[in-house]
């Protein structure tokens, strides 16, 4: 047998996958993380926790399978984008906390960057939009306030990465320093035309390139583990953002081909072929992940909370123990009552923008219920996907291409049939949900897999992926019209201009 091992290191836990060849479990261990939240639209992880979480995860999912590290071909590795790690290249110690891709504090900048004119330049170079999501302006942040970091940056004693460069510069003992296209196109550093490092950005942002990862497609040879880590050396041939790992692992291989992952948020991805298009609908443009020198890219949408929303229903209202409960709370009442959720914790992403916007319930009466708003907040992550597939599909047809005619979709949340039908209604297009849901890590499984050869091509992929479940649409066309009208309403509420 030959098995693949996917190193997923989420924004809430690290999780170790063990695939078999046809993209079966094998074994699976995961481990949450803290989330240090210092300071209102703050957030944070200590970079020392997501690495000793993800090794420990590694470890457990191989003794789970009962194999041996030297059963392991190749191991792959996805995780969360945009955080942002800076780290002393001599001790291999962190210079402050992971700044998550959460966090808003970096909106200051941008707001500098957008007022000197410079959002067209930022979008041409690297398909995204100013915005404190992306990495640049957080290690701006970095530089700018811990103490001697700007000083030993210039020594070039300093290193940045993602969370994947953290991991492989741990996993090889600090003798690789490395990411992908996918997560370097996140940076907003990143020229995604000719895959470099942008100079003239970097100047901007006050970066020094010596800080930076080198960059290789996301199937190559990126090192391997040190032998006593795990038990044996194992090559790591696979490495991709999360998001694009996910598109990666549904089979979206070609132009037109859509997916949407529903985790801490909701990631909707459609791959676009080898050509770059701005969006004229707020959403941005970046890196596929590629298995050659050739690029390839896709157009994104990025939900800041989704399922999160069920976290803090949890643990901000305590209104339910786990959070496997909101679907039976959800489902004890016929519908969201008139109320409507818009969870704006950290802004609105793609395709609204409005960093600026702040969580608000609309739609409340005598008679609602903690059921209704939880209705209302479960809701809320389909609305926010349609608005994002909405907005796709008009730049598709913009570019002369034909309007999504179904989604894949994966993630934690989408074993939620309730979630799964409602998001069909308003889409009025198939949602189709595959065998293997957690294609996240299947993604980061396959790209290893290409490397070390035990995939002969992405055709041989795309013969393993599988329908479990297809949700049709059942809400007359003018109805969905009418909910989207009414949630368009409740997020102009929720924004402050």
């Amino acid at each position: 047998m030959t098995y693949l091992l996917a190193l997923d290191q989420g924004t809430s836990s690290s999780r170790s996958i063990v695939f078999d060849k046809e993209g079966s479990i094998v074994a699976l261990a995961q481990r949450e993380i803290t989330q240090i939240y210092p300071e209102p639209g703050w957030v944070e992880h200590d970079p020392m926790e997501i690495w000793q979480t993800q090794l420990a995860t590694a470890r457990e999912a191989i003794a789970k399978a009962g194999l041996q590290a030297s059963d392991i071909h190749a191991i792959g590795i996805t995780n969360q984008r945009e955080t942002t790690l800076v780290w002393n290249r001599k001790t291999g110690q962190p210079i402050y906390n992971a700044i998550v891709w959460q966090d808003r504090r970096a909106e200051p900048t941008c707001a500098e960057l957008r007022a000197q004119g410079l959002d067209s330049v930022i979008q041409q170079k690297t398909g995204l939009r100013i915005d404190a999501y992306f990495s640049g302006t957080k290690l701006k942040w970095i530089l700018d306030h811990v103490p001697d970091a700007r000083t030993l940056a210039i020594k070039g004693e300093l290193a940045f990465g993602t969370v994947d460069s953290w991991l492989i510069w741990q996993l090889t003992k600090g003798q690789i320093h490395t990411t992908d296209v996918s997560n370097a196109s996140r940076t907003m550093l990143f020229n995604v035309h000719d895959n470099e490092w942008d100079a003239e950005l970097m100047q901007l942002l006050d970066v020094n390139p010596a800080m930076m990862p080198r960059v290789l497609p996301s199937s190559a040879e990126f090192g391997a583990v040190q032998a006593d880590l795990l038990g044996h050396a194992i090559p790591i041939c696979g490495v991709a953002g999360d998001q694009q790992s996910a598109l990666f692992g549904q089979a979206c291989f070609t132009e037109g081909m859509a997916k949407n992952t529903y985790g801490t948020g909701c990631f909707m991805l459609m791959h676009t072929g080898t050509k770059f298009e701005i969006s004229n609908n707020g959403l941005v443009t970046t890196s596929a992940a590629q298995t050659s020198g050739q690029t390839e890219y896709a157009m994104e949408g990025s939900v800041f909370v989704a399922g999160a929303v069920v976290q803090w229903l949890r643990d901000g209202l305590n209104a339910i123990e786990k959070s496997s409960q909101i679907e039976a709370l959800a489902l004890s009442v016929p519908d969201a009552g008139g109320v409507m959720v818009v969870p704006a914790f950290t802004g609105l992403g793609a395709p609204y923008w409005k960093p600026d916007a702040r969580g608000t319930i609309t739609g409340l009466t005598r008679g609602s219920t903690m059921a209704h708003i939880a209705r209302a907040a479960l809701d809320s992550i389909a609305y926010q996907s349609a608005a994002l597939l909405k907005a796709m599909s008009r730049d598709a047809v913009a570019a002369g291409a034909a309007p999504l005619t179904e989604l894949r979709v994966d993630g934690g949340a989408c074993v939620n049939d309730l979630l799964m039908q409602f998001q069909a209604d308003l889409l009025g297009i198939p949602v189709v949900r595959p065998t293997m849901v957690e294609t996240t890590a299947l993604g980061a499984a396959y790209l290893a897999g290409l490397t070390s050869g035990v995939y002969a091509d992405k055709q041989a992929l795309s013969a393993l992926w599988q329908v479990e479940r297809r949700f049709t649409p059942q809400l007359p066309a003018d109805e969905a019209d009418a909910l989207m009208a009414r949630w368009e309403h409740a997020v102009r509420q929720a924004c402050t201009d």
